[in-house]
C-alpha cells in the first residue's frame, strides 16, 4: 500500500525493520527486492538477492527471478531476460524461470522471445493452466491458430475451471469466423460465472453474429446490468439495431 501511494522509502524502512526481527521471512525479502528497485536502489536490491541466495541455496531459481524483476524495474530488459533464463538453467525441473521469462517477454510484445520460453514452461509443468493460456495467446498473436487451439485445450485439460482458456478458445473461434463454436465457449463461461459481464458481452456478440437477435438483446441487457463497458454495450446495441432493421422478420413482435 505504501508503494502504491509512492511512499517507497517508508515501505523499504518497514520491511527492513521486519526482516531485522525475522531474517528468514522469504516473502518479505522478495518484496524488499522489488521495493528497493522501484525506488531506484538497484544495488540495495541486489544485496537482498544475495541474501536470498544464501538462504535458499545454489539450486533455487527464486533469487535470479527476483533479480530479473529488479532489473526490469530499472529498464534493463535484456539483462532481466538473461536473469530469468539463468533461473531456468539453475533449476532445470522448475517452470518458474521459463514461465516468468516467457510472460515478461510476451508483455513486452517480444513474441518470438516469449514462445520458446513458454513452450519450455509447459514442458516442465503441463498442469499449469495459466502457462498454457499464455502460450496459446502468443501463438494466436503469431497466427498459429491450430497450435493455439491445442494449447488452450491443454490448459482446460489441466484445469477445467481455468476459464481464461475458454476465453482463448472463444477468441480463436471468432478469429476463424465460427460463431457457433464461440457461443459454446461463452455459454460454458456464463454457466460457471453468470455475473461475468465480459462473458455476457461476448455471448451477445456471438448471438448477433448468429442472427439470434432477441437472445442477443437479453444477453446485452444483462451485460449492461452487470456493469459492462458502456461504450461496448452501445456499440453492440447499434449493431443489433442495424442487423434487426435489415432482417425485420427476426425482430420480436411488439
Amino acid at each position: 500500500m505504501l508503494t502504491e501511494k509512492g511512499r517507497h522509502d517508508e515501505a523499504a524502512h518497514l520491511l527492513r525493520e521486519y526482516l531485522a526481527k525475522s531474517p528468514r521471512a522469504l516473502r518479505e525479502r522478495q518484496l524488499l527486492v522489488r521495493v528497493e528497485a522501484s525506488r531506484g536502489q538497484l544495488g540495495a536490491a541486489q544485496e537482498q538477492v544475495a541474501e536470498l541466495s544464501r538462504q535458499l541455496g545454489p539450486n533455487s531459481p527464486i533469487p535470479l527471478v527476483e533479480l530479473g524483476h529488479a532489473l526490469e524495474m530499472a529498464h534493463r530488459y535484456d539483462e532481466a531476460l538473461a536473469a530469468y533464463d539463468a533461473a531456468a538453467a539453475r533449476a532445470p525441473a522448475d517452470a518458474l524461470g521459463p514461465l516468468t521469462g516467457g510472460l515478461r517477454a510476451a508483455r513486452w510484445g517480444e513474441l518470438e522471445l516469449a514462445a520458446p520460453r513458454l513452450e519450455e514452461a509447459v514442458r516442465r509443468d503441463s498442469k499449469n493452466p495459466a502457462a498454457w493460456h499464455a502460450l496459446g495467446l502468443v501463438q494466436l498473436s503469431r497466427g498459429e491458430l491450430e497450435r493455439a487451439d491445442q494449447s488452450y485445450r491443454a490448459g482446460l485439460l489441466a484445469d477445467p475451471r481455468a476459464l481464461e482458456n475458454r476465453v482463448g478458445l472463444a477468441t480463436l473461434a471468432l478469429r476463424r469466423g465460427d460463431w457457433a463454436a464461440a457461443l459454446v465457449q461463452y455459454d460454458a463461461i456464463v454457466a460457471s460465472r453468470p455475473n461475468f459481464a465480459d462473458a455476457q458481452l461476448g455471448r451477445s456478440f456471438t448471438l448477433i453474429g448468429l442472427g439470434r437477435f432477441e437472445e442477443a438483446r437479453r444477453a446485452l441487457d444483462r451485460a449492461a446490468r452487470l456493469g459492462a463497458s458502456p461504450e461496448v454495450v452501445a456499440r453492440q446495441r447499434r449493431e443489433l439495431a442495424r442487423r434487426t432493421s435489415a432482417h425485420p422478420a427476426s425482430a420480436p413482435a411488439p
